[in-house]
């Protein structure tokens, strides 16, 4: 990827037993025989089979669990692909790495409110659905929170934009911080739930913790 094409894109019975039957014609002696009396108003009730589908643990998940959660980690790494603009144009293994998602990025950017409804898609249809298995649940509130979290490096970069000097040295090595850390969560989180663990990311775990029951 040339460094235009790359510029241009960052800006889940038992039967009921019955009592004998006695016919008149049985001989005496066993009819004298003493039968226990049916109780009166005794009913027997099926047992109930619930079944819940979950994970497989507290580590592991289902093959469908684990793509859906894996994917999921691909939606704050697409929203805040613009912090890479600096490390992505300098570093070429970089670009070799993000170059087979360059089609996706440029759908989630081809519209200005993606980000938004891809963001209500996850919360209301997935997290707050309790037919999805809590493995899929949390870390999809994973990467909610993460994303929310990019509210704050977007303030930044509004209210301080430098021109040259320290001031964009400083804006630069704090953009790339970012990026760096998308992707390092993108790498660690999809790679995990691949593999059927529970990735913990930080600063966002405990807050997905508190939303999903």
């Amino acid at each position: 990827m040339n460094y235009m094409a790359m510029s241009n894109l960052l800006h889940p019975l038992n039967p009921t037993l019955k009592p004998p039957l006695f016919s008149p014609f049985l001989n005496s002696s066993f009819a004298q025989i003493n039968f226990p009396k049916k109780p009166r108003n005794l009913t027997t009730k099926p047992r109930r089979m619930h079944i819940t589908a979950q994970s497989n643990g507290s580590d592991s998940a289902d093959p469908p669990d684990r793509l859906i959660s894996a994917l999921c980690y691909f939606y704050p790494f697409f929203d805040g692909i613009q912090y890479g603009k600096y490390v992505i144009t300098q570093f070429t293994p970089i670009q070799a790495l993000i170059q087979p998602l360059v089609p996706a990025i440029r759908v989630f950017k081809s519209f200005p409110f993606n980000g938004f409804l891809v963001f209500l898609t996850l919360y209301f249809v997935v997290v707050r659905n309790p037919n999805f298995s809590r493995y899929v649940r949390f870390n999809t509130m994973q990467v909610i929170v993460l994303d929310v979290l990019l509210i704050f490096p977007d303030l930044l970069e509004r209210s301080f934009n430098p021109r040259d000097g320290l001031g964009l040295d400083l804006l630069m090595s704090f953009d790339s911080a970012v990026f760096l850390f998308l992707l390092v969560c993108l790498i660690y989180g999809s790679s995990s739930c691949l593999l059927g663990q529970v990735p913990r990311l930080p600063i966002v775990a405990e807050a997905a913790d508190r939303q999903v029951r």
